[in-house]
């Protein structure tokens, strides 16, 4: 077994005020998340002022997840070679200023070159906060809970969307989307030089632009296909295109990092099981969460009649379900451990889902919307808060980026999967039944149910890879990169204690 190395003491004395640190780099995480759904509610008044159809509107969406989608394992590695605190700052500027862009834009191809680079800017901008989030916590006790309101922070920005879009889009016009993201950055940006101490220097090295290159275009290509299915179907030239391009690049970007002296991603980093367990339920959980709040939405809105801001206002108590969970989920751990913990979640998401599947097209909130409501905030909140931890375990100093990108790309690609794959069984299912004679109403709920139950599958999935991790949890005050926090990441995959 290869020997251990601790990281840098100065990983471990990033900030004096560490929690206050975590609260900043959370809020720039949260608007992250937030911007990939807030802009669905203001989609249709935003079109009809730009004269964008409905194809063009869609590019709304994708013209931010491609970039931010294919950037996020480049962008983490970037902060592991430049300083993590340095492409935090970076990424957060651009942000702000392609925030502040979208939300003056006269035409549709400037609001599309703001989202885009936006996009961008949050592929620099989220591996390198999560790098240092675990460079902040390296005791096993506080990086659960520093990570546990991490989690919960990005379930949060997910729910938070559909109402904040709501809100922001009736009183304020579509462009308060955007422009929200801008004084909120500004105190990120400002916050973080009086926080957090500069990176310590690191011997130089080379990039790998091969690497770089190929696996940017394959996850590009991946998510621009996933993206087409839902626009053009699975048959269309686009389509198939798109996905033998991500093919090919996937199978070059594998046989260039397996000769590279530096490779952007170590292909060894995957024989830590807890890392390859926690990036595969992520992106099931993330196929799951996404069509989720696609489906409840225009589920609230196109069957049982609710406005736009009713639909958001809807979201709250899910939303608040996920942030107690989230609040109490590393107690539990402590008690549990990681996995199990983790399995239960999961269980308790796919409960909710199958629950929310049985309800009818005259549904009543109270009755047949809230409970399973709640049991997905839970759920939900659990997932995201032991994923991430799993997904960052045994990681040290050296490849904390790396680590971040793989887990955001994980959850923007499930998210992807997870629509595309739904979305298109829930068309079919309705296009059915309508053809059939059902009623419009009773067609598209059916096909949402669809969707709901795809969704809970996606979580029972998760719970079983779950149970292919390495270890319950650190040991109680472990710090992270001692032998004990890296053992995982030395050892042979299949190997057992």
């Amino acid at each position: 077994m290869s020997p251990t190395v601790s990281p840098p003491p100065a990983l471990a004395a990033r900030s004096t005020r560490r929690w206050l640190a975590l609260s900043v780099l959370a809020l720039a995480q949260f608007l992250v998340v937030l911007d990939a759904s807030i802009v669905n509610i203001a989609l249709p008044v935003l079109g009809e002022q730009l004269g964008m159809d409905t194809v063009a509107l869609a590019w709304v969406i994708t013209a931010y997840v491609l970039p931010f989608g294919g950037l996020l394992l480049l962008g983490g590695r970037l902060a592991d070679r430049y300083g993590h605190r340095r492409l935090f700052l970076v990424g957060t500027a651009g942000f702000i200023a392609a925030s502040a862009l979208a939300g003056l834009s006269m035409t549709s191809g400037m609001l599309l070159g703001a989202r885009a680079l936006q996009g961008a800017s949050a592929a620099l901008l989220a591996p390198a906060a999560l790098a240092l989030v675990t460079q902040l916590f390296p005791q096993a006790k506080d990086r659960t809970t520093a990570l546990g309101i991490w989690g919960g922070v990005a379930g949060i920005g997910s729910a938070a969307g559909v109402l904040l879009g709501g809100v922001l889009t009736a009183a304020l016009g579509w462009q308060a989307v955007f422009f929200v993201n801008v004084p909120v950055g500004i105190i990120v940006v400002l916050a973080i030089p009086r926080l957090l101490t500069r990176d310590p220097a690191s011997a130089p090295s080379r990039l790998d632009y091969p690497g770089a290159a190929t696996i940017t275009g394959a996850l590009v290509a991946v998510v621009g296909a996933l993206s087409a299915v839902e626009q053009v179907g699975v048959v269309h030239p686009l389509t198939l295109g798109l996905a033998a391009a991500a093919l090919v690049l996937g199978v070059a970007f594998v046989m260039i990092e397996r000769r590279a002296a530096e490779p952007l991603v170590p292909l060894t980093v995957f024989r830590n099981r807890n890392l390859s367990a926690g990036n595969l339920v992520m992106l099931l959980v993330g196929a799951a969460m996404v069509a989720l709040f696609f489906a409840l939405s225009v589920y609230m809105q196109s069957v049982l009649g609710y406005d736009a801001l009713t639909a958001g206002l809807t979201q709250l108590p899910l939303a608040g379900a996920l942030v107690i969970a989230a609040g109490i989920i590393p107690g539990i751990v402590g008690t549990l451990g990681l996995k199990r913990t983790l399995v239960g979640s999961l269980v308790i998401l796919a409960g909710g889902l199958i629950w929310l599947a049985g309800s009818p097209a005259d549904a009543v909130f109270a009755i047949h919307i809230l409970g399973p409501s709640i049991l997905i905030g839970i759920g939900l909140g659990g997932a995201f808060v032991t994923a991430t931890q799993l997904s960052v375990d045994g990681i040290d100093g050296g490849e904390a980026g790396l680590a971040g990108g793989l887990v955001n790309t994980s959850q923007q690609i499930g998210g992807a999967l997870g629509l595309a794959i739904l979305a298109s069984l829930a068309t079919a299912r309705t296009g059915a039944l309508h053809s059939a004679g059902i009623s419009a109403a009773d067609a598209l709920t059916s096909g949402f149910s669809w969707v709901f139950l795809g969704a809970a599958a996606f979580a029972l999935i998760g719970a079983a890879v779950a149970c292919f991790a390495h270890r319950e949890a650190m040991p109680e005050g472990t710090p992270e990169g001692t032998p004990e926090g890296t053992l995982t990441a030395v050892m042979p995959a299949g190997a057992t204690y």
